[in-house]
């Protein structure tokens, strides 16, 4: 299979489509998973479900996905990995490239960055207005996750707590999206949020492996780059293990519908993306096919939970 090109300012003259393509939109499904796995859980609980504020929220994760993307590529221009990283896996590793390849500036990737950012706090302060100020809570850890994982001073990918940032991260978009609905707090969507977040982690923990020499290069002392490959590897089985064991446990404790584990249908293609992995972690460019089956893994993962959730409206 052939690599897909890299962009160009002549591929994307559009502005519109510059700055759209820049947001790395086939990797905001993730988000919109989540989100969706929240409003599963909103409508499983029997809440009075509003679609407007459905559309909203759904608007709220995209836009703050998107906004985390782009600032991660400013910063990771600013820190120099992208620049150096030769054994990148384009388009799933080594950033956008569109700093590198000239089709955007530092300031304006800086800037629209903080410009999506600003949408977010709009959207985030409208859902506040119609559901409760406690929503607060959530956007800001949020806002505070996405920048610090590679802003300066925190830095908290090139600390380690990289994976702990894409775990909470993506919890909070299907926490957020319950308690919209919801109007408040609740245990569940925390329960049923969790295993998806995980598989979304496992995302990053591969990726960093085409990222590793560039990474520490820079500085960016992930475990990946902190660990030998030979131990690193076996952390994304390590991650799959405690998805599904969680899984499997809050269905046995009675948290989640029986019909949830329907979700476990993902792991032959999670089982098969470790072994890829463990096989090919010393040479990082052949693990293309094992990004793609992570990330179907998690998108197969997260629509079987969601539609477990909605055909179990009224049960647990």
């Amino acid at each position: 299979m052939t690599q897909p090109l890299e962009p160009t300012l002549e591929l994307f003259a559009n502005p519109a489509a510059r700055y759209f393509a820049a947001t790395r939109p086939a990797f905001l499904t993730a988000s919109l998973m989540a989100c969706l796995i929240g409003l599963a859980i909103a409508w499983q609980s029997g809440l009075a479900f509003d679609v407007p504020l459905a559309l909203v929220t759904l608007l709220f994760a995209l836009l703050a996905h998107a906004g985390v993307n782009v600032l991660n590529d400013y910063y990771d221009a600013l820190n120099g990995t992208d620049a150096q990283n030769t054994q990148r896996i384009f388009p799933f590793t080594g950033g956008s490239r569109f700093i590198q390849n000239g089709v955007l500036s530092l300031t304006q990737t800086r800037n629209f960055g903080f410009a999506l950012m600003a949408g977010v706090v709009a959207a985030g302060l409208w859902l506040m207005a119609c559901t409760d100020a406690q929503l607060m809570y959530v956007g800001v850890a949020g806002l505070f996750i996405g920048w610090a994982y590679s802003a300066p001073p925190f830095r908290l990918n090139s600390r380690g707590w990289g994976e702990l940032c894409v775990a909470a991260g993506f919890l909070a978009i299907t926490v957020g999206s319950d308690f919209v609905q919801r109007k408040g707090f609740d245990f569940f969507p925390f329960v049923a949020g969790l295993s998806y977040a995980l598989l979304v982690t496992n995302l990053l923990y591969i990726n960093q492996f085409p990222d590793r020499a560039a990474d520490t290069a820079a500085g960016k002392l992930h475990w990946v780059a902190r660990l030998e490959v030979s131990k690193a590897r076996w952390g994304y089985g390590l991650i799959v293990a405690l998805a599904y064991i969680w899984l499997v446990a809050c269905v046995m404790l009675g948290w989640l519908p029986v019909l949830a584990l329907l979700a476990m249908f993902a792991l032959p293609l999670s089982i098969k993306a470790s072994r890829e992995l463990l096989r090919h972690a010393a040479q990082p460019q052949q693990l293309a096919d094992a990004i793609k089956l992570t990330i179907a893994a998690m998108m197969v993962h997260g629509t079987l939970l969601s539609l477990a959730l909605i055909f179990s409206k009224g049960n647990t």
